[in-house]
């Protein structure tokens, strides 16, 4: 009787007109190479983060992606142009992020 866990992300999604990226893994637990159990986690990406400092200027901050798997590190590196984070950038300062 082996009981086995892996974990492998089972969705990568690309939403909306800045490109985040959500990324769901799964947890499987198997006994004897029968899936017993399934669990998930999620986390999103964002191409670019703000911050509004004190003299009403921003600062700007590329997404580090190289915590993240081949595929996704890939992905961001498609969908993330110039133009995306530029967009990105101007509708945080839009918002007021």
């Amino acid at each position: 009787m082996a009981i086995t866990k892996r974990t492998e992300e089972d969705k990568i999604e690309v939403v909306g007109p800045y490109k985040s990226i959500q990324v769901r893994t799964a947890t499987v637990i198997e006994e004897d190479d029968v899936e017993i159990s399934r669990s998930f986690h999620r986390h999103a990406l964002e191409c670019v983060s703000s911050v509004k400092n004190a003299d009403d200027s921003w600062t700007h901050t590329d997404t580090d992606v190289s915590s993240e798997s081949a595929e996704v590190q890939g992905i961001a590196t498609a969908v993330w142009t110039t133009d995306v984070k530029n967009a990105k950038k101007t509708e945080n300062e839009n918002s007021g992020i």
